[in-house]
């Protein structure tokens, strides 16, 4: 009966009227058969670009009606979890993989060159034209070639579609994008937006790709920031566009604007996002059907009515954000003290075997929040009144179907941990209480923040430290040491955001030099505590708080 709910809530969830954007199709039943291709180290543009580049178009043809080919990305690869899936998917859900050679794209294209009707070539001297590219290889079914593998795609039968050599020579990145707008927008995705910008330069890694091709998505690194107005105006003239509550993936260009700058867009727009741009195989994960005995079970270890009684003491929960997939999960040390990780809720259409290989794979002192903000990462302070309603709505539906009962919210649209600030207004706390009744708790910030409420039994609370990757233990030690001596009052509640790469052994270690002895709790036993006794002070963001629109 529980399966057969959560079957009931799933298909709800595909066909709710917040959900403007209809979730990838996925198989009935996973892949028996699939191929595996590792992929190179080398992911410099005169490097191992160009093959790189042509095996990733391939994936996303071959992948487009049906999950074939799985990339093996390098070992220090930010998405960490390439590799574990693979086991999970063998073990779980019966896959048996075949192997290509490293990078091997002949033999990839008699296999799969029957699923492109082309190629198109890009010009090695002009960056921006492999995302032109990746445009029009989804628009056309082809593959992505540079000139020296056009021989290569030749003796597979494929012809030439289209030529993108010495047509942007000379050009900024607004005309580039600008001229493959012209040619090929009408037939581009209205679900899906593709950022693939993040390294820049001589350094190229579009492992999201895959993705745009097999949906049609355009594909740019067009600029957020105001000092890039042509740029800037065409990115708003193609969001703008979009259907609503439509994804954008990928992630922004760390040569042209910033996180803030781009998020706070797309919010304006009431877009999801969705990082990174080097995701690998979300056109092959995404068809990954959820195997028929699971269900989304988080460790819960209060009910949510459920009322504790704080002591006078210092309590501490740790927070770990950024996806699951790019920070420790791997890394030794996982369950040894109780640990908070945000889950990624969009990824329950776009990448649920990951879901669900996170939920079978958690220990008892893994538990799971929301976020960010909403069901995508997103800005609130950012998003238009009249849309924030409908997206919160899909966001309670997706906790719903997660089984979630934290929402964790950020705002880097009016500064960050450095500059401005990340608190929320009275008025933008209201909607979130009123549009997540059912929540035990709600948190906020990133770096510290200063948002504090409590309403019915439900706290409302903003970190008070953030680990940062390079701070060494005794450093950090000495931080809490402080905060705890700055917050006499007891019961002091100190809520910690682990930046991703921190390894739990690290906090631990850290947490182990304390002088004052404080009780590391589960994440939902905190924010109980936290109910109990009100030792922090209700502040919104106020009318004079600082803000800078360039975080």
């Amino acid at each position: 009966m529980k399966h057969f709910l959560s079957l009931v809530l799933l298909v709800t969830l595909a066909a709710a009227p917040a959900l403007a954007q209809p979730a990838p199709k996925r198989a009935e039943t996973p892949p028996a058969t699939a191929t595996i291709i590792p992929m190179s180290e080398n992911w410099r543009m005169d490097g191992d670009i160009p093959t790189n580049v042509l095996i990733i178009s391939l994936q996303g043809l071959a992948n487009r009606d049906y999950p074939r080919v799985y990339l093996e990305y390098p070992k220090h690869w930010q998405w960490e979890t390439v590799r574990p899936l693979i086991t999970f998917m063998e073990e779980r859900h019966g896959t048996q993989f075949t192997r290509l050679g490293l990078n091997d794209a002949d033999a990839a294209l008699s296999l799969f060159g029957k699923y492109a009707k082309g190629y198109v070539v890009w010009d090695r001297e002009v960056r921006a034209s492999v995302n032109v590219a990746f445009t029009a290889a989804g628009v056309l079914d082809a593959i992505v070639v540079s000139e020296e593998l056009i021989p290569l795609a030749e003796k597979h039968g494929l012809k030439k579609v289209e030529d993108l050599r010495d047509i942007f020579r000379g050009k900024s990145d607004a005309e580039i994008y600008q001229w493959a707008v012209d040619k090929y927008w009408d037939r581009c995705s209205r679900d899906y937006y593709a950022v693939l910008g993040g390294h820049a330069g001589m350094q190229m890694q579009p492992g999201v790709a895959d993705f745009a091709i097999m949906q049609r998505a355009f594909c740019a690194d067009l600029s957020a920031n105001p000092k890039h107005p042509e740029e800037l105006a065409l990115l708003k003239h193609l969001l703008g566009q979009q259907n609503p509550a439509s994804t954008v993936i990928g992630w922004h260009s760390y040569a042209k604007d910033t996180e803030g700058q781009h998020t706070t867009l797309t919010g304006n727009f009431g877009l999801k996002m969705e990082g990174l741009h080097n995701l690998p195989n979300v056109s092959f994960t995404c068809q990954i059907p959820l195997s028929p005995d699971f269900t989304f079970t988080n460790n819960h270890n209060v009910a949510r009515d459920e009322e504790l009684t704080a002591e006078k003491k210092v309590y501490i929960a740790a927070l770990a954000t950024d996806s699951m997939g790019i920070g420790t999960w791997t890394k030794p040390g996982r369950g040894e003290i109780p640990y908070g990780w945000q889950v990624l809720m969009g990824w329950l259409r776009l990448n649920p075997v990951a879901l669900q290989f996170f939920y079978e794979d958690k220990s008892p002192n893994d538990y799971f929040v929301g976020g960010l903000s909403g069901p995508g990462y997103m800005y609130p302070k950012s998003i238009p009144a009249d849309k924030f309603p409908p997206l919160m709505k899909d966001a309670r539906d997706l906790m719903a179907a997660l089984d979630l009962r934290v929402m964790e919210i950020m705002d880097y649209s009016e500064g960050n941990r450095h500059v401005g600030n990340t608190d929320l207004p009275k008025e933008l706390v209201d909607r979130y209480y009123q549009e997540f009744p059912d929540v035990i708790g709600f948190i906020n910030g990133y770096g510290a923040a200063r948002t504090f409420d409590l309403r019915d039994g439900v706290p409302f609370l903003s970190y008070d430290y953030y680990l940062d990757v390079q701070r060494p233990e005794v450093d950090a030690a000495a931080d809490l040491e402080e905060l705890i001596q700055l917050n006499p009052k007891r019961p002091y509640f100190l809520l910690m955001h682990v930046r991703e790469s921190n390894t739990i052994e690290k906090v631990k270690n850290i947490l182990g030099r304390l002088s004052e002895e404080a009780e590391v709790v589960p994440l939902d036993v905190f924010l109980k505590l936290a109910a109990s006794n009100k030792t922090y002070q209700t502040r919104f963001q106020e009318p004079d708080d600082p803000i800078d629109h360039n975080p």
